[in-house]
Protein backbone atom coordinates (compact mmCIF):
# COMPACT_ATOMS: atom_id res chain seq x y z
CA UNK A 1 0.00 0.00 0.00
CA UNK A 2 1.52 3.35 -1.09
CA UNK A 3 1.19 6.11 1.51
CA UNK A 4 2.43 9.69 1.09
CA UNK A 5 4.42 11.42 3.87
CA UNK A 6 1.50 13.79 4.48
CA UNK A 7 -0.92 10.87 4.88
CA UNK A 8 1.48 9.17 7.29
CA UNK A 9 1.79 12.35 9.36
CA UNK A 10 -1.99 12.78 9.46
CA UNK A 11 -2.47 9.17 10.59
CA UNK A 12 0.22 9.62 13.25
CA UNK A 13 -1.50 12.72 14.59
CA UNK A 14 -4.79 10.81 14.83
CA UNK A 15 -3.07 8.07 16.83
CA UNK A 16 -1.56 10.67 19.19
CA UNK A 17 -4.95 12.34 19.64
CA UNK A 18 -6.69 9.00 20.34
CA UNK A 19 -4.00 7.94 22.81
CA UNK A 20 -4.26 11.17 24.75
CA UNK A 21 -8.05 10.97 24.83
CA UNK A 22 -7.94 7.40 26.17
CA UNK A 23 -5.12 7.96 28.66
CA UNK A 24 -2.54 5.83 26.86
CA UNK A 25 1.10 6.81 27.35
CA UNK A 26 2.79 7.45 24.02
CA UNK A 27 6.39 7.47 22.81
CA UNK A 28 5.93 9.89 19.91
CA UNK A 29 9.48 9.45 18.60
CA UNK A 30 9.13 5.66 18.41
CA UNK A 31 5.65 6.03 16.88
CA UNK A 32 7.06 8.28 14.15
CA UNK A 33 9.94 5.86 13.45
CA UNK A 34 7.64 2.86 13.15
CA UNK A 35 4.96 4.51 11.00
CA UNK A 36 7.54 5.99 8.63
CA UNK A 37 9.34 2.64 8.36
CA UNK A 38 6.27 0.52 7.76
CA UNK A 39 4.80 2.84 5.12
CA UNK A 40 8.17 3.04 3.33
CA UNK A 41 8.84 -0.73 3.37
CA UNK A 42 9.25 -1.42 -0.34
CA UNK A 43 11.28 -3.60 -2.68
CA UNK A 44 10.91 -6.77 -4.69
CA UNK A 45 11.51 -9.10 -1.73
CA UNK A 46 9.41 -9.18 1.41
CA UNK A 47 12.33 -10.71 3.37
CA UNK A 48 14.85 -8.48 5.18
CA UNK A 49 18.26 -9.59 6.48
CA UNK A 50 20.08 -7.76 9.27
CA UNK A 51 23.66 -7.81 8.03
CA UNK A 52 25.07 -7.10 11.52
CA UNK A 53 23.41 -10.00 13.31
CA UNK A 54 22.46 -12.45 10.55
CA UNK A 55 18.81 -12.61 11.65
CA UNK A 56 16.16 -12.37 8.96
CA UNK A 57 12.41 -12.36 8.48
CA UNK A 58 9.45 -10.64 6.85
CA UNK A 59 10.19 -6.93 6.43
CA UNK A 60 7.22 -5.90 8.58
CA UNK A 61 8.16 -8.35 11.36
CA UNK A 62 11.77 -7.14 11.37
CA UNK A 63 10.59 -3.62 12.28
CA UNK A 64 9.44 -4.96 15.65
CA UNK A 65 12.49 -7.02 16.61
CA UNK A 66 15.09 -5.59 18.97
CA UNK A 67 18.46 -7.41 18.66
CA UNK A 68 19.57 -6.43 22.19
CA UNK A 69 18.22 -9.75 23.53
CA UNK A 70 19.49 -11.80 20.59
CA UNK A 71 22.21 -13.69 22.47
CA UNK A 72 19.73 -14.58 25.22
CA UNK A 73 17.33 -16.02 22.65
CA UNK A 74 20.12 -17.90 20.88
CA UNK A 75 21.25 -19.40 24.21
CA UNK A 76 17.74 -20.64 25.02
CA UNK A 77 17.36 -21.72 21.39
CA UNK A 78 20.19 -24.22 21.84
CA UNK A 79 18.02 -26.01 24.42
CA UNK A 80 14.87 -26.23 22.29
CA UNK A 81 16.21 -26.63 18.73
CA UNK A 82 16.50 -29.85 16.73
CA UNK A 83 19.84 -30.86 15.23
CA UNK A 84 20.39 -31.15 11.51
CA UNK A 85 21.23 -34.59 10.09
CA UNK A 86 23.12 -34.10 6.80
CA UNK A 87 21.07 -35.33 3.86
CA UNK A 88 18.14 -36.30 6.10
CA UNK A 89 16.98 -33.47 8.38
CA UNK A 90 17.48 -29.74 7.82
CA UNK A 91 16.13 -27.07 10.11
CA UNK A 92 15.57 -23.32 10.47
CA UNK A 93 14.90 -21.99 13.99
CA UNK A 94 13.00 -18.75 14.55
CA UNK A 95 11.51 -16.67 17.31
CA UNK A 96 7.76 -16.24 17.22
CA UNK A 97 5.00 -14.67 19.30
CA UNK A 98 5.88 -11.86 21.67
CA UNK A 99 9.57 -12.86 21.66
CA UNK A 100 9.77 -11.78 17.99
CA UNK A 101 8.24 -8.38 18.79
CA UNK A 102 10.58 -7.12 21.51
CA UNK A 103 10.36 -3.48 20.37
CA UNK A 104 6.59 -3.66 20.87
CA UNK A 105 5.96 -6.11 23.67
CA UNK A 106 8.37 -4.97 26.34
CA UNK A 107 6.74 -7.38 28.82
CA UNK A 108 6.67 -10.71 26.89
CA UNK A 109 5.18 -13.65 28.72
CA UNK A 110 7.12 -16.60 27.26
CA UNK A 111 10.03 -17.54 25.01
CA UNK A 112 8.24 -18.87 21.92
CA UNK A 113 10.16 -20.53 19.09
CA UNK A 114 9.09 -21.85 15.69
CA UNK A 115 11.20 -24.34 13.75
CA UNK A 116 10.92 -25.49 10.17
CA UNK A 117 12.00 -29.14 10.02
CA UNK A 118 12.42 -30.54 6.50
CA UNK A 119 12.88 -34.32 6.28
CA UNK A 120 14.39 -35.80 3.12
CA UNK A 121 13.16 -39.37 2.60
CA UNK A 122 12.02 -41.76 -0.16
CA UNK A 123 8.42 -41.91 1.12
CA UNK A 124 6.08 -39.98 3.41
CA UNK A 125 5.86 -42.99 5.72
CA UNK A 126 9.64 -43.01 6.14
CA UNK A 127 9.62 -39.25 6.80
CA UNK A 128 7.05 -39.80 9.55
CA UNK A 129 9.19 -42.52 11.08
CA UNK A 130 12.23 -40.22 11.06
CA UNK A 131 10.18 -37.48 12.76
CA UNK A 132 8.95 -39.99 15.35
CA UNK A 133 12.53 -41.00 16.08
CA UNK A 134 13.99 -37.49 16.39
CA UNK A 135 11.04 -36.30 18.52
CA UNK A 136 11.61 -39.19 20.92
CA UNK A 137 15.37 -38.64 20.96
CA UNK A 138 14.88 -34.92 21.58
CA UNK A 139 12.55 -35.69 24.48
CA UNK A 140 15.03 -38.04 26.12
CA UNK A 141 18.12 -35.89 25.48
CA UNK A 142 16.55 -32.60 26.60
CA UNK A 143 14.38 -33.99 29.37
CA UNK A 144 16.25 -32.06 32.05
CA UNK A 145 19.47 -30.22 32.70
CA UNK A 146 21.02 -27.80 35.15
CA UNK A 147 18.67 -25.02 34.06
CA UNK A 148 15.79 -26.63 32.17
CA UNK A 149 13.05 -29.23 32.43
CA UNK A 150 10.84 -30.55 29.63
CA UNK A 151 7.21 -30.34 30.75
CA UNK A 152 5.21 -31.85 27.88
CA UNK A 153 5.03 -32.27 24.12
CA UNK A 154 2.36 -32.66 21.47
CA UNK A 155 2.70 -35.49 18.94
CA UNK A 156 0.11 -37.48 17.06
CA UNK A 157 -3.68 -37.38 17.20
CA UNK A 158 -6.25 -39.44 19.09
CA UNK A 159 -7.52 -42.22 16.78
CA UNK A 160 -11.03 -42.02 18.30
CA UNK A 161 -12.99 -40.23 21.03
CA UNK A 162 -11.38 -41.09 24.37
CA UNK A 163 -11.39 -40.27 28.06
CA UNK A 164 -8.05 -39.57 29.72
CA UNK A 165 -7.64 -38.52 33.34
CA UNK A 166 -11.37 -37.74 33.53
CA UNK A 167 -11.17 -35.42 30.49
CA UNK A 168 -12.72 -36.26 27.13
CA UNK A 169 -10.84 -35.77 23.85
CA UNK A 170 -12.29 -35.93 20.35
CA UNK A 171 -10.91 -38.04 17.53
CA UNK A 172 -8.20 -36.08 15.70
CA UNK A 173 -7.30 -33.77 18.62
CA UNK A 174 -3.58 -33.56 19.47
CA UNK A 175 -2.11 -35.91 22.07
CA UNK A 176 -0.13 -34.44 24.98
CA UNK A 177 2.74 -36.56 26.28
CA UNK A 178 4.76 -36.13 29.45
CA UNK A 179 8.45 -37.05 29.21
CA UNK A 180 7.67 -40.20 31.22
CA UNK A 181 4.95 -41.11 28.71
CA UNK A 182 7.43 -40.82 25.86
CA UNK A 183 10.00 -42.97 27.64
CA UNK A 184 7.30 -45.58 28.27
CA UNK A 185 6.18 -45.27 24.66
CA UNK A 186 2.48 -45.30 25.51
CA UNK A 187 -0.43 -43.67 27.33
CA UNK A 188 -3.46 -45.23 28.98
CA UNK A 189 -6.98 -44.00 28.09
CA UNK A 190 -10.48 -45.44 27.86
CA UNK A 191 -13.18 -45.32 25.23
CA UNK A 192 -16.49 -43.56 25.87
CA UNK A 193 -17.91 -46.79 27.33
CA UNK A 194 -15.10 -46.93 29.90
CA UNK A 195 -13.15 -49.77 28.29
CA UNK A 196 -9.38 -49.36 28.83
CA UNK A 197 -7.18 -48.65 25.80
CA UNK A 198 -3.47 -48.22 25.22
CA UNK A 199 -2.21 -45.71 22.64
CA UNK A 200 1.42 -46.25 21.70
CA UNK A 201 3.89 -43.68 20.41
CA UNK A 202 4.57 -45.79 17.32
CA UNK A 203 0.86 -46.20 16.49
CA UNK A 204 0.33 -42.44 15.97
CA UNK A 205 3.58 -41.76 14.11
CA UNK A 206 2.01 -41.90 10.63
CA UNK A 207 -0.22 -38.92 11.49
CA UNK A 208 2.04 -36.64 13.58
CA UNK A 209 -0.29 -33.63 13.43
CA UNK A 210 0.60 -30.64 15.60
CA UNK A 211 4.13 -31.02 17.01
CA UNK A 212 5.18 -28.79 19.91
CA UNK A 213 7.46 -29.07 22.93
CA UNK A 214 7.34 -27.04 26.17
CA UNK A 215 10.07 -26.48 28.76
CA UNK A 216 10.53 -24.50 31.95
CA UNK A 217 13.96 -22.89 31.98
CA UNK A 218 16.03 -20.88 34.44
CA UNK A 219 16.85 -18.03 32.09
CA UNK A 220 20.66 -17.79 32.14
CA UNK A 221 20.66 -14.06 31.24
CA UNK A 222 17.75 -12.59 33.20
CA UNK A 223 18.22 -15.09 36.03
CA UNK A 224 14.53 -15.82 36.23
CA UNK A 225 12.20 -18.66 35.32
CA UNK A 226 10.47 -18.70 31.94
CA UNK A 227 8.42 -21.02 29.76
CA UNK A 228 10.07 -21.88 26.46
CA UNK A 229 8.24 -23.64 23.62
CA UNK A 230 9.17 -24.86 20.17
CA UNK A 231 6.40 -25.36 17.60
CA UNK A 232 7.46 -27.41 14.58
CA UNK A 233 6.37 -27.03 10.98
CA UNK A 234 7.45 -30.39 9.55
CA UNK A 235 7.75 -31.09 5.82
CA UNK A 236 8.69 -34.10 3.74
CA UNK A 237 10.93 -33.63 0.72
CA UNK A 238 10.48 -36.43 -1.82
CA UNK A 239 13.22 -37.66 -4.20
CA UNK A 240 11.75 -35.51 -7.01
CA UNK A 241 12.05 -32.38 -4.84
CA UNK A 242 8.34 -32.11 -4.05
CA UNK A 243 7.78 -30.73 -0.55
CA UNK A 244 4.71 -31.80 1.45
CA UNK A 245 3.76 -30.56 4.95
CA UNK A 246 3.14 -33.55 7.21
CA UNK A 247 0.23 -31.83 8.96
CA UNK A 248 -1.34 -30.79 5.64
CA UNK A 249 -0.49 -27.07 5.82
CA UNK A 250 2.72 -25.11 5.25
CA UNK A 251 2.80 -22.17 7.66
CA UNK A 252 3.38 -18.60 6.55
CA UNK A 253 6.37 -16.56 7.67
CA UNK A 254 4.83 -13.26 8.80
CA UNK A 255 5.76 -13.39 12.47
CA UNK A 256 9.04 -15.30 12.61
CA UNK A 257 12.52 -13.90 13.19
CA UNK A 258 15.07 -16.50 12.01
CA UNK A 259 18.16 -16.66 14.20
CA UNK A 260 20.85 -18.01 11.90
CA UNK A 261 21.78 -16.72 8.45
CA UNK A 262 23.02 -20.21 7.55
CA UNK A 263 19.41 -21.45 7.57
CA UNK A 264 18.38 -18.94 4.88
CA UNK A 265 18.71 -21.46 1.99
CA UNK A 266 16.45 -23.94 3.76
CA UNK A 267 13.94 -21.20 4.57
CA UNK A 268 13.97 -19.99 0.95
CA UNK A 269 13.44 -23.51 -0.40
CA UNK A 270 10.45 -24.08 1.85
CA UNK A 271 8.67 -20.73 1.47
CA UNK A 272 8.72 -21.11 -2.31
CA UNK A 273 6.12 -23.82 -1.67
CA UNK A 274 3.88 -21.50 0.32
CA UNK A 275 0.49 -20.79 -1.26
CA UNK A 276 0.05 -17.49 -3.12
CA UNK A 277 -2.89 -16.89 -0.77
CA UNK A 278 -0.74 -17.42 2.31
CA UNK A 279 -1.15 -13.87 3.67
CA UNK A 280 -4.93 -14.01 3.25
CA UNK A 281 -4.94 -17.43 4.92
CA UNK A 282 -2.79 -16.10 7.77
CA UNK A 283 -5.09 -13.11 8.37
CA UNK A 284 -8.16 -15.36 8.22
CA UNK A 285 -6.63 -17.68 10.82
CA UNK A 286 -5.80 -14.72 13.07
CA UNK A 287 -9.37 -13.45 12.75
CA UNK A 288 -10.67 -16.84 13.90
CA UNK A 289 -8.37 -16.63 16.91
CA UNK A 290 -9.60 -13.11 17.72
CA UNK A 291 -13.18 -14.41 17.74
CA UNK A 292 -12.10 -17.30 19.99
CA UNK A 293 -10.45 -14.96 22.49
CA UNK A 294 -13.58 -12.78 22.59
CA UNK A 295 -15.79 -15.67 23.74
CA UNK A 296 -17.45 -14.58 27.00
CA UNK A 297 -16.91 -17.93 28.77
CA UNK A 298 -13.10 -17.65 28.63
CA UNK A 299 -11.99 -14.30 27.18
CA UNK A 300 -8.38 -13.28 26.65
CA UNK A 301 -8.41 -9.76 25.26
CA UNK A 302 -4.64 -9.40 25.57
CA UNK A 303 -4.12 -12.27 23.11
CA UNK A 304 -6.88 -10.83 20.92
CA UNK A 305 -5.07 -7.47 20.88
CA UNK A 306 -1.79 -9.14 19.83
CA UNK A 307 -3.50 -10.88 16.91
CA UNK A 308 -5.33 -7.72 15.86
CA UNK A 309 -2.00 -5.90 15.81
CA UNK A 310 -0.57 -8.54 13.46
CA UNK A 311 -3.66 -8.30 11.24
CA UNK A 312 -3.58 -4.51 11.01
CA UNK A 313 0.16 -4.21 10.31
CA UNK A 314 -0.19 -6.64 7.39
CA UNK A 315 -3.44 -5.41 5.81
CA UNK A 316 -2.46 -1.75 5.77
CA UNK A 317 -4.48 -0.52 8.77
CA UNK A 318 -1.39 1.18 10.14
CA UNK A 319 -3.25 3.69 12.27
CA UNK A 320 -5.02 0.94 14.22
CA UNK A 321 -1.80 -1.10 14.43
CA UNK A 322 0.10 1.90 15.78
CA UNK A 323 -2.50 2.46 18.49
CA UNK A 324 -2.42 -1.20 19.60
CA UNK A 325 1.37 -1.08 19.52
CA UNK A 326 1.33 1.53 22.27
CA UNK A 327 -0.96 -0.55 24.51
CA UNK A 328 1.69 -3.27 24.88
CA UNK A 329 4.03 -0.79 26.57
CA UNK A 330 1.45 0.34 29.12
CA UNK A 331 2.07 -0.54 32.81
CA UNK A 332 -1.03 -2.76 32.88
CA UNK A 333 0.47 -4.85 30.08
CA UNK A 334 3.18 -5.87 32.56
CA UNK A 335 0.48 -7.90 34.31
CA UNK A 336 0.31 -10.12 31.23
CA UNK A 337 3.86 -11.15 32.08
CA UNK A 338 2.87 -11.66 35.72
CA UNK A 339 0.07 -13.97 34.58
CA UNK A 340 2.52 -16.04 32.51
CA UNK A 341 5.13 -16.16 35.26
CA UNK A 342 2.66 -17.45 37.86
CA UNK A 343 2.09 -20.42 35.55
CA UNK A 344 5.85 -20.82 35.15
CA UNK A 345 6.34 -20.89 38.92
CA UNK A 346 3.68 -23.61 39.18
CA UNK A 347 5.38 -25.67 36.45
CA UNK A 348 8.74 -25.23 38.16
CA UNK A 349 7.34 -26.41 41.51
CA UNK A 350 5.92 -29.47 39.76
CA UNK A 351 9.48 -30.16 38.56
CA UNK A 352 11.00 -29.39 41.97
CA UNK A 353 13.86 -31.84 41.61
CA UNK A 354 15.39 -29.55 38.97
CA UNK A 355 14.76 -26.01 40.18
CA UNK A 356 16.01 -24.57 43.46
CA UNK A 357 13.23 -23.38 45.80
CA UNK A 358 15.16 -20.19 46.65
CA UNK A 359 15.31 -19.38 42.94
CA UNK A 360 11.54 -19.85 42.66
CA UNK A 361 10.93 -17.70 45.74
CA UNK A 362 13.06 -14.94 44.22
CA UNK A 363 10.85 -15.12 41.14
CA UNK A 364 7.71 -14.86 43.28
CA UNK A 365 9.15 -11.79 45.03
CA UNK A 366 9.61 -10.21 41.61
CA UNK A 367 5.96 -10.91 40.79
CA UNK A 368 4.86 -9.15 43.97
CA UNK A 369 7.07 -6.13 43.24
CA UNK A 370 5.69 -5.96 39.68
CA UNK A 371 2.11 -5.86 40.96
CA UNK A 372 2.95 -3.16 43.51
CA UNK A 373 4.62 -1.14 40.76
CA UNK A 374 1.63 -1.30 38.42
CA UNK A 375 -1.47 -1.36 40.60
CA UNK A 376 -2.93 0.62 43.46
CA UNK A 377 -5.91 0.44 45.82
CA UNK A 378 -8.00 -2.69 46.27
CA UNK A 379 -6.68 -4.43 43.15
CA UNK A 380 -3.11 -4.19 44.42
CA UNK A 381 -4.07 -5.43 47.89
CA UNK A 382 -6.08 -8.38 46.57
CA UNK A 383 -3.50 -9.72 44.11
CA UNK A 384 -0.59 -9.08 46.48
CA UNK A 385 -2.46 -11.05 49.15
CA UNK A 386 -2.78 -14.03 46.79
CA UNK A 387 0.88 -13.86 45.77
CA UNK A 388 2.06 -13.65 49.39
CA UNK A 389 0.05 -16.79 50.12
CA UNK A 390 1.62 -18.38 47.05
CA UNK A 391 5.08 -17.50 48.40
CA UNK A 392 4.26 -19.12 51.75
CA UNK A 393 2.96 -22.24 49.99
CA UNK A 394 6.21 -22.50 48.00
CA UNK A 395 8.42 -22.08 51.07
CA UNK A 396 6.55 -24.94 52.77
CA UNK A 397 6.27 -27.06 49.64
CA UNK A 398 6.78 -30.78 49.92
CA UNK A 399 8.11 -32.59 46.87
CA UNK A 400 5.38 -34.28 44.86
CA UNK A 401 2.52 -32.34 46.52
CA UNK A 402 0.51 -30.07 44.19
CA UNK A 403 0.47 -26.35 44.92
CA UNK A 404 -2.52 -24.80 46.62
CA UNK A 405 -5.47 -23.56 44.52
CA UNK A 406 -4.15 -20.11 45.47
CA UNK A 407 -2.02 -20.24 42.33
CA UNK A 408 -5.00 -20.32 39.99
CA UNK A 409 -6.84 -17.71 42.06
CA UNK A 410 -3.91 -15.31 41.65
CA UNK A 411 -3.72 -15.97 37.92
CA UNK A 412 -7.45 -15.39 37.49
CA UNK A 413 -7.31 -12.09 39.39
CA UNK A 414 -4.43 -10.85 37.23
CA UNK A 415 -6.13 -11.95 34.00
CA UNK A 416 -9.30 -10.09 34.94
CA UNK A 417 -7.38 -6.82 35.19
CA UNK A 418 -5.50 -7.48 31.94
CA UNK A 419 -8.77 -8.29 30.18
CA UNK A 420 -10.48 -5.13 31.44
CA UNK A 421 -7.57 -2.96 30.31
CA UNK A 422 -7.30 -4.32 26.76
CA UNK A 423 -11.05 -4.53 26.21
CA UNK A 424 -11.73 -0.96 27.32
CA UNK A 425 -8.91 0.53 25.25
CA UNK A 426 -9.61 -1.48 22.09
CA UNK A 427 -13.36 -0.91 22.09
CA UNK A 428 -12.92 2.81 22.76
CA UNK A 429 -11.31 3.32 19.35
CA UNK A 430 -14.21 3.35 16.83
CA UNK A 431 -12.31 1.80 13.90
CA UNK A 432 -11.07 -1.13 15.99
CA UNK A 433 -14.49 -1.64 17.55
CA UNK A 434 -16.06 -1.63 14.08
CA UNK A 435 -13.56 -4.25 12.87
CA UNK A 436 -14.22 -6.50 15.87
CA UNK A 437 -17.98 -6.10 15.48
CA UNK A 438 -17.60 -7.07 11.83
CA UNK A 439 -15.86 -10.32 12.78
CA UNK A 440 -18.80 -11.27 14.98
CA UNK A 441 -21.49 -10.18 12.52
Amino acid sequence: MTTTPDQTAEARNRVIESARRLGVELNEQELKRWMNSITEATGDSDITVDQNTGVFGHKVSMLDFDPKDLERFRTIGRIVEFDDIPGVVETALALSGSAAQSKVQTHPGDCDYFERVNIIAPTRAEACQILSRIMREKTINSRSGDNFQLVELKFGSYPQDVIRDEHSYHKGSPISWSPDDVVAGQIEVSDLQGNPMTITWDSVADDPGWCKLDWVIADPVRRQLANASNMLDVTWEAPDGTITPLDGYLDGYFQEIYLDAESAPIFSKLVKQVSTDVMDDYVTQLEKEVKKYFKPDNPNYGKAAKRLYNIFRLNGKYEEAAFLRELFDEPAALLYQVHALVRTVKDAIDQGAVFDIDHILDQTDELILSVIKVLEGEEELEITRHLLRLSRCISRQQEGVPLSPQVEVARAEVMQIVNNFFYEKMMALPTIKSYIDGLHA
